[in-house]
């Protein structure tokens, strides 16, 4: 016999039932396990709904907004036309944007590769038992929390035809090395990149420290003992120990490198010759400078789209190679 009890805000389930001994050990009852209303279990999103309000209003529905004037002709001014896809046939048809576009690929792909490279690196290196590794951990993470634009001036003041590092070359009698690194077309883009993966190291090694600490010591000592040697334990043990941590890393090294500006404004401003503009220093101009909005929102909706793709492939990606794992 199955019965159901209600008591203010307490009501039974179907499925989730107690038995009971019944009078004499021969009937037993089974008691529905309580729960509590949907209308508390609702209760506990009003804490969440302030935040949930907020995401959306700043972040879909501006970009909704923005999606809109992408098909528009609108100058920041007055009335708008629809356009349709005029402004994305005018992106692809320029030989500049396409540019740009390489330009945000090669970097954001440059600085997630070897930040990530050299982040891992300088994480195993400190997971060690080095007395100094807190100091060492700081000063690798300092320029991660440092002001993107105020570094890149010092990195621009580095890269000057008369700045320290010519002064080091032509010092070592490397005269022929030397040159305006920041005014050069050819290796404009290197100095950026070169920015990119000093201020992203230190934060994909806290990353890879967070997931170093999660390894076992004792799998590694055990596949020490087996024969293994440096070389095979991490690639056969650690790696894939943390390849939750490889992934959050690449993810947001990626987001981080396709949305680039600081550092290309404060360097090279998209120069010389267009040689260092990206999409979103092309979204930043002729949005503000030329006050093109219907363009400036195409482009910028276009870059939203590229992160986007890569974001969702790479989760794909490293997601299903840790389920083969």
């Amino acid at each position: 016999m199955s019965t159901t009890f209600r008591s203010g805000d307490i009501a039974a389930t179907e499925t989730e039932r107690v038995v009971l001994p019944g009078r004499g050990g021969r009937r037993r009852r089974t008691a529905p396990a309580p729960r509590r209303k949907g209308l508390l279990q609702f209760g506990y999103w009003w804490w969440a709904l302030p935040g949930v309000l907020f995401v959306i209003g700043i972040h879909y529905v501006a970009t909704s907004i923005g999606g809109f004037f992408s098909f528009t002709n609108w100058t920041g001014i007055g009335a708008f036309d629809l356009v349709g896809l005029d402004n994305f046939v005018r992106i692809f048809q320029d030989p500049t944007k396409i540019g740009a576009l390489w330009n945000t690929l090669f970097l954001a792909f440059g600085a997630v590769i070897l930040s990530n490279v050299l982040g891992l690196g300088v994480a195993l290196g400190l997971n060690r038992g080095l007395k100094s590794r807190y100091i060492l951990r700081t000063l690798f993470f300092m320029p991660v929390v440092l002001s993107p634009l105020a570094t890149s001036y010092i990195w621009k003041f580095i890269f000057d035809y008369n700045g320290p590092l010519n002064i080091v070359l032509r010092g070592m009698g490397l005269d022929s090395v030397a040159r305006a690194w920041i005014a050069d077309p050819t290796w404009a883009i290197w100095t950026i990149l070169v920015v990119l993966v000093w201020q992203n190291i230190g934060f994909a090694m806290v990353i890879y420290m967070a997931g170093l600490a999660a390894v076992p010591v004792e799998i590694e000592e055990a596949a020490a003992i087996d024969g293994a040697n440096l070389r095979q334990r991490f690639w056969h043990v650690t790696l894939p120990s943390i390849r939750p941590a490889v992934a959050i890393a690449t993810t947001l090294g990626l987001v981080n490198g396709l949305r680039v500006f600081d550092q290309i404004m404060a360097l090279t401003g998209g120069g010389p010759a267009a040689a260092t503009e990206t999409l979103a220093t092309q979204v930043y101009k002729q949005s503000f400078a030329l006050g093109n909005f219907g363009y400036g929102a195409a482009l910028a909706l276009l870059l939203t789209l590229i992160i986007l793709v890569f974001a969702v492939v790479q989760q794909r990606l490293t997601n299903g190679r840790s389920e083969e794992n």
